[in-house]
This record gives structure tokens, C-alpha cells and sequence, in this order.
């Protein structure tokens, strides 16, 4: 049986679709998941889930934070979206890809936005002897231009 796949009919699985209700449901998962997709493109910048649920949303009705977060998984198990570890908060994610760059931390408003190239040649710190360094994250924090405004 390796490699055969079998199809039930989903009178068969106990389910009552007719063929349109069945091209609706497919046809609306793809477009959430193209919603989802699509509000991380137009963000341009890392989203947390609520994030690219209110964006998602605003792009086609109906969308859920389960669909959000199931798709999240599955983008980032696509290797289409990777995580951003942010220190002391929760997770955000951006599409993949980018090469090695860090990020900035809005202290007012919360978002993160990413900042090209690398500063770590400039600043290398001393390593102890006989350490390797193998990687590092920068974060920098302070007001991005938008809350810059807000503040006299």
C-alpha cells in the first residue's frame, strides 16, 4: 500500500457536503491562509499573532485566532515565515529569508521592526580565551518614528 492514496467519499466519513459547500470550505481556507500570507507582506516588519490576526482580518472576514495561529505553525514549519525571539515577551514572526539582520523594539507601542546589516564587526567584544563565538542577537529599544510624534 506505499505511496497509494485513498479517497473517501464524505458520505463515506459521515459528512452531508455537496460539492459547492466542499469547494467553499477549500476555497476558504486558502484564502485565510493567503490573508494570513498577506499580512505579513504588507507588515513588512515582524508580527505577533494578534498582529497578523487584526491585519488577516482586515483582508477577509471570519478569520479566527486558531486559523492565525495553525497557519503560523504551519509557515514556520514551511520555513516561509521564521520566529523572532524577543526577550521577555512573546514570540513574533517574520517572513523568512532575510539573511542575518536585528531588530528594534518600540518601548511604546510594542511593535519590532527590522533593522538591516549587521553592526558586530564595529563592536566586536572581547571573547574570553578559548571561547567561540557562534552567533548573537541584537535588540535595540527606544520609540519608533510614529510614537516619536505622539510624544511632546
Amino acid at each position: 500500500m506505499s505511496g497509494l492514496t485513498l479517497l473517501l467519499p464524505s458520505a463515506f466519513l459521515g459528512l452531508n457536503l455537496r460539492s459547492t459547500d466542499r469547494m467553499t470550505l477549500r476555497l476558504r481556507k486558502t484564502r485565510q491562509k493567503d490573508a494570513i500570507r498577506s499580512a505579513f507582506e504588507r507588515a513588512a516588519r515582524p508580527l505577533s499573532p494578534d498582529e497578523a490576526l487584526s491585519a488577516a482580518q482586515g483582508i477577509v472576514k471570519g478569520v479566527s485566532v486558531a486559523t492565525v495561529y495553525r497557519n503560523i505553525n504551519s509557515l514556520v514549519a514551511e520555513r516561509w515565515l521564521s520566529i523572532v525571539e524577543v526577550p521577555g515577551e512573546p514570540s513574533r514572526y517574520e517572513i523568512a529569508g532575510k539573511g542575518h539582520h536585528h531588530h528594534f523594539h518600540c518601548r511604546h507601542c510594542g511593535r519590532i521592526y527590522d533593522l538591516p546589516g549587521c553592526v558586530l564587526p564595529a563592536v566586536v567584544p572581547t571573547i574570553p580565551q578559548g571561547f567561540e563565538l557562534t552567533g548573537h542577537e541584537l535588540f535595540l529599544y527606544g520609540l519608533c518614528a510614529p510614537c516619536t510624534s505622539l510624544t511632546p
